[in-house]
């Protein structure tokens, strides 16, 4: 069963809205530290373990902080989440850049910070060399297509209609071209799953690239040095579920990493992660006052939060645990679809959600905003995003992100011109 449990009270978030009135998000950092040490642990078996923490989970630079001091790495998709984990202080092969249809200027920072590049296709090749260079290690990402069993979920899809990687052929000429560059370290990378909450999709996904480095070496005549399995670990985001079990998730890998990869003579191989969701995402918290009552065919709850600040439920139908501050105890006599205020019918954060009776004041706290929370905010209707804080392990609350505001929006207008 999923832990529902907050790391505060009713009156410390009075106490929070004194200063930074709702809505915001608001980050567990003790939670996230403990909770990144037991990740750790449970892939400790294998040497060199990493995870590239996923920025786009959660884009702030003090959550990223915490995560460095954890033994993170990161994983970029982009300029601006390359020059975020550079201000933080990661560097060199503490970053993952992996990207697609790919702006050449962010080959070239990539290239510039010395980061892992892991290219999308194979077309990419002559396009880095061209704008950066060649490096010195190189990872190519894998689409196996109709190939893999598991076909994906609502969120990342079918493999063979995903936009990202190579094909096995492809695969197999683009580390035979980097070989006659010259390039002597190499890695491979997919990532074909998305929230998924079924431990053997991982095991599955370890069993194909694994067979897929057997094959590769023999055939191209080169050493990989790693295998990158990706992200897409799953959270229990609904109270009945649990968490994946991730020992029994890497015990299955070490299996197979004795069976394929050291029963071949590859060994070392690197095995390292990018997950972002589960590391995150279960201690940040979006929270919001109700503002409005409306009873017409349906009863509502308006919320001064709106899908610019948690864009999930509206555009996956995804759902997120609400916790009504005062009232955890109280019965569930309502049923209520909470609503933000944007002009689109899908702005709500639960629709015929059975909660205590809500009244205008009331503090609503939507659980596991961690991550694709706050970073996937935008200004539809001049929404503004809110900020963002950090609970820390002593009480305190700093202020690690401000709210927008309006001068914010108009910023890139000039009116006098008008």
């Amino acid at each position: 069963m999923k832990n529902l449990k907050l790391p505060f009270d009713k009156s410390k978030i009075e106490e929070i809205i004194k200063t930074y009135p709702t809505p915001f998000h608001i980050y567990d950092e003790a939670a996230i530290r403990e909770n990144a040490k037991n990740f750790y642990q449970a892939f400790s078996w294998m040497k060199d373990f990493k995870n590239y923490f996923a920025v786009k989970a959660c884009p702030n630079p003090y959550i990223l902080k915490i995560l460095k001091e954890e033994g993170m790495g990161v994983d970029c998709s982009s300029l601006a989440e390359l020059v975020m984990s550079e201000k933080v202080g990661f560097k060199g092969e503490e970053i993952m850049f992996s990207s697609n249809d790919t702006a050449y200027k962010e080959f070239k920072k990539a290239y510039e910070l010395g980061a892992i590049i892991n290219l999308d296709d194979i077309t990419h090749i002559n396009i880095l060399e061209k704008t950066a260079g060649i490096p010195e290690i190189i990872c190519f990402r894998y689409n196996p297509g109709p190939l893999r069993e598991y076909k994906g979920n609502v969120m990342i899809g079918h493999p063979e209609d995903a936009k990202y990687g190579l094909t096995k052929e492809q695969l197999f000429e683009a580390y035979k071209i980097m070989k006659e560059k010259g390039v002597k370290r190499f890695g491979l990378h997919t990532m074909v799953a998305t929230n998924e909450t079924d431990r053997n999709a991982f095991v599955e996904t370890a069993k194909m690239l694994f067979e897929l480095v057997v094959e590769i070496s023999k055939e191209v005549g080169i050493r990989f040095e790693f295998v990158n399995l990706g992200g897409g670990v799953g959270i229990p985001y609904r109270p009945e579920q649990g968490p994946i079990d991730l020992d029994f998730v890497s015990k299955e890998i070490e299996k197979l990493y004795q069976e394929l990869v050291v029963k071949n003579g590859l060994a070392p191989l690197k095995i390292v992660l990018e997950c972002g969701r589960v590391i995150t995402g279960p201690y940040g918290y979006l929270v919001t006052t109700a503002i409005h009552t409306k009873d017409t065919y349906k009863k509502y709850i308006g919320v001064d939060a709106c899908m610019a600040n948690l864009m999930r439920p509206g555009m996956y139908g995804a759902y997120h645990h609400e916790t009504v501050l005062g009232k955890e105890d109280a019965p569930q006599t309502e049923t209520y679809d909470v609503v933000g205020s944007l002009c689109e019918n899908n702005d709500k954060f639960a629709i015929d959600r059975k909660l205590p009776k809500i009244e205008i004041g009331d503090i609503i706290v939507i659980h596991d905003t961690g991550a694709h929370g706050y970073s996937m905010g935008f200004n539809y209707n001049g929404k503004l995003r809110s900020a963002e804080l950090l609970l820390k392990p002593d009480g305190f609350v700093e202020h690690i992100r401000r709210a927008e505001t309006l001068d914010d929006y108009f910023a890139t207008l000039d009116f006098s011109k008008i």
